[in-house]
This record gives structure tokens, sequence and C-alpha cells, in this order.
């Protein structure tokens, strides 16, 4: 006779081996409450050939059986199973076996029987906590030893391509997984600048550029952001982010798709450090039997395609406010102007525009209620707004091209007196263009309606730059923007003529 139950998802499979009916009831009570799956056999000899056949964690057996005992059930499952864990029951104590026999049969325990169960629960989990040990251990000893095996092959100069399918290939089996892709970029001694970057996924992301954008929400992104500039392995709802670092620069990310990762992280880090060592002497090697155009033409797709999901979220973050809409153009262009009377290179007036239209895009996971509260915000609800530029600098940094960007972006609120956020920088601590995006954001705010209060004039949002100065603001740079704002009739045409269906100016 047989009973089985199973249930829900269980990771451990307990056989129950008795000649009494009434001792296989409880015990599939108390084994079902555990989450274990349940298999009771009244007939020693049927428990034998199920063994053989069948794979179990914990063999649970009495001693004295019709028609073999327990002992003679153990001799022989041990002639073909070394693995399974066994403990032994009796309800006669002078006829417990003698401790040579549980020591050459390998019985790990054994238990009384008694009307409580509190001692035998102790013992099976136990056993089940010894058997999960066992369990990560293998799991850790095959996983080196598939890393082992792996690693030559994705040395091999070979396609970039297969040398990334290689990679994401052998990490699957170490976290039960089929979806995952590597984004590679930030090559440091890549020949051309413009082949730089590429993308590989297998599962669901073996799709093509503009469907695997679509499928990178802001929170995604800021994810990916974070396990870049943090250089740490980062958790996700759906996975797990690792990055790729080679000699303290992060050239990309591993994203593996799984819900059953943690006992396989340390597995998936070791490899990571392979994997991108692998990438970053293949980038190395002009052997590499690639067709650079395609190379160049994937990655000039995968850039314009990343721009355009960032400048989406741009403009739903100008969506969530009338009154602010536009602020990110008006932003970019005052904070260009004073690039150019400042005399910066033609590179750095092309970052503060970049900085000034995305220096906000870490608002997009704002709750709207805060972002639009007509009265003063609580201490709670301006916490959650400092957290902007680093969720937008985190945005960002999932690619490297905006890695020069990237800094503008995390500390434009940050004050020359160090009281700003995130990270209380102050004086020569803040990037000097960053301290330009701040000057030409807080004139813009100053300028503009906003729900709780009435926009300010020209001399008035000048002379709070002017009580700035040395304070929140950069003196320098406030003395240029006052300098320009003399001829605000003229930016005002220019903005707008080019901004006319977003602004409303001054």
């Amino acid at each position: 006779m047989r009973q089985n139950a199973k249930v829900g998802n269980t990771t451990y499979k307990v056989i129950v081996v008795d000649d009494d009916i009434g001792i296989l009831d409880s015990m599939s009570i108390l084994i079902r409450r555990k989450n274990y799956e349940y298999v009771g056999v009244t007939n020693p000899l049927d428990a034998i050939e199920l063994v053989r056949k069948e794979h179990f964690d914990l063999m649970i057996l009495d001693y004295i059986m019709e028609p073999v005992n327990g002992d003679k059930v153990i001799e022989e499952v041990r002639k073909f199973n070394d693995d399974i864990y066994i403990l032994l029951l009796t309800g006669h104590k002078d006829l417990a076996p003698p401790l040579e026999t549980m020591e050459n049969f390998d019985i790990q325990c054994y238990c009384e029987k008694s009307d409580k169960f509190d001692q035998l629960i102790l013992l099976i989990e136990s056993a089940i906590k010894s058997i999960s040990q066992r369990r990560t251990i293998e799991k850790f000893r095959d996983g080196l030893n598939k890393i082992i095996e792996s690693v030559p092959k994705i040395y091999q100069l070979q396609p970039l391509e297969n040398i990334l399918e290689e990679i994401l290939s052998h990490l699957m089996p170490l976290v039960y997984s089929s979806n995952a892709f590597i984004l590679a970029d930030n090559i440091e001694n890549f020949e051309n600048e413009d082949k730089k970057s590429i993308l590989r996924g297998i599962g669901k992301y073996n799709c093509d550029i503009t469907s695997f954008m679509n499928s990178l929400s802001p929170e995604f992104m800021d994810a990916i952001g974070r396990a870049r500039n943090n250089f740490e392995t980062t958790r996700t709802d759906v996975g797990v982010i690792i990055p790729l670092v080679v000699d303290e620069n992060s050239i990309g990310i591993i994203f593996v798709e799984s819900d059953n990762y943690e006992e396989g992280i340390t597995l998936l880090e070791i490899y990571a450090k392979q994997a991108a060592s692998a990438i970053n002497n293949a980038y190395m090697h002009s052997l590499i039997n690639i067709k650079n155009d395609e190379l160049s033409e994937t990655y000039a797709e995968l850039k314009q395609r990343y721009m355009d999901t960032i400048e989406t979220l741009r403009l739903a973050v100008d969506a969530k406010d009338y009154y602010t809409r536009g602020h990110s153009d008006r932003v970019a262009y005052y904070a260009a102007k004073m690039g150019e009377a400042l005399g910066l290179s033609q590179a750095e007036i092309d970052l503060l525009k970049i900085g000034g239209i995305f220096h906000d895009i870490g608002k997009i996971g704002t709750n709207d209620d805060i972002l639009l509260k007509n009265s003063r915000l609580d201490d709670e609800e301006y916490n959650e707004i400092k957290k902007h530029p680093i969720k937008g600098a985190n945005i960002l940094s999932a690619m490297s091209m905006f890695k020069e960007v990237v800094p503008l972006v995390e500390y434009h609120h940050e004050r020359i007196d160090g009281k700003g956020y995130p990270h209380g920088l102050k004086g020569d601590e803040i990037p000097f263009l960053a301290r330009i995006i701040s000057v030409a954001d807080a004139f813009d705010a100053m300028t503009s309606d906003r729900v709780y209060r009435t926009k300010m004039d020209l001399s008035q949002a000048i002379e709070q730059l002017e009580r700035g100065k040395n304070a929140q603001f950069d003196a320098k740079v406030v003395d240029v923007f006052v300098e320009l704002l003399k001829d605000y009739p003229k930016m005002k045409e220019e903005l707008a003529s080019t901004y006319a269906p977003q602004i409303e100016m001054v």
C-alpha cells in the first residue's frame, strides 16, 4: 500500500516506511505541514524498489517490520544509494540496532516512537538542514566545475557575439533560468570609439533592440545604474543584476531573470568576473572575427533607442505637471548660454545642454501627489523629492554613453555652503558644470508659475540669485548669468522661437 501527498512547491521529498497504517497517517499530516513531498509505504520491499526508481532526500522507516526489518531495507538501499538521509524509528528500545550496524549503513539518526512527535519533528528539521547544506555544497562544487570548464571557451578569440552567448548559456544552469542578457560597453582600450557597445540576450531577451528598450522600466534602469555605479550585485523583483568590472572600471552588466538565485549568487559573481575579463580581452584583440560595420550599426541603433527611451521619460516628467512644462528645455538653454559666456569648450556646452534636458529625469518615479501638491511639503515628502538626483543619475548610468552627464544630474541640487542634497558637497567638491545647471534650474523655477505661488519678475529673480552667491550658488556663475540677463528680451525671443509649443515666458 502506498500513500502519496504533495503540497505546493516542495523541494524535499520524504519517504516513510512502516507496516502500521496509523503511523503513516500521522506522519503524512506531520510532513505535509512542513510542505515537504510525502510518500508513505507499508511494504518494506516495495520501498526498496521505489527508492531505486525515484529520488528521495529523506527516508524515515520503522526497525521492526514484516517481511523484513528496517536494517535489511537500509542494507539493500545502501547498495545503490549513498546519498539518501536515513532516520530509523523503533517502538522497542531493547531491539534497537547496535551502533556498529548504524555506522556500517550510514544511518544518520535514530529515534524511539512516542505519542508525542516533538523530538521527531526536531530530528526531521535537522535532517532537512543537513540535506540543504549538502545540496548547497554540491551545487557550489558543480557550479565551480562548470565555470572551470567554460572559461577556456569564453577566452577563445572568436566573434564577440559567440563569446556573449557562451557566457549566458553557462550562467543559466547556476540559477535555473532561461532568460538573461548582457549589456557590455565602456571598453577603455577598444580601438574605435564608435564600436564599443553591444547587447546580447537569450530567451525572451533574444529580441530586436526596440523590443528590448520597451521592456526597460524606469525602476529597472535605476537598478542597472546602481549596479554599475556601486560595483555591486543588485536584486530586482524578477532577477539579479551583476556588474561586469575590470580594473575598477564598469564595462556593463549581466541580468539573469530568476526567482531562485540566492543559492547560486556567489557562483554568478565569480563567473561574472571571468566574463568581464573575457569580454574586455575580446575587445582588446584585433583578431576578433566580427564584422565591424555590423557591430557599429548595432551600437548606433542601441544608442538611438536608449536616447529615445530617455527622451520619452523626460517628456513624461514634463507631462506630470503643466506648470513645469518646458522647464528642462529652458534650463538647457540658460546653461548653454552661461557655458558660452564662460568660454567653455563646445563639448562642455553640449554636456550642459544634455544635463539641462535630463536633470530632472529622476522625478519619473516620484508620486504625482508630491509633485503636484499645492502646499508646503512635509519632511517625508521632501525627502522623497530629494531622491530624484540619484535616481536620475542611476537611470543615465545604465549605459556609459551618458557617463559624463551623470555628475550634472546627480549634483545639480548641491550647494556651495554644503547644505544641499543628495550628498552635502560644498565648494569645489561640486563639479563646475553642475554649478551652472544649479543656477539655471533655480532661475527658471523662480520665474515660472507653480501651483503654490506665482512667478517672480526678472528683478526679483536676480535679487535672489545675488543673495545666494557663495551660499547656494557659485558667485562666478551668478555674475556671468546676471550679465547675460541684461539682454533678457533677446533670450526670451530665442527661447520662444525654439520651444514655443512648450513654454510660457516671464
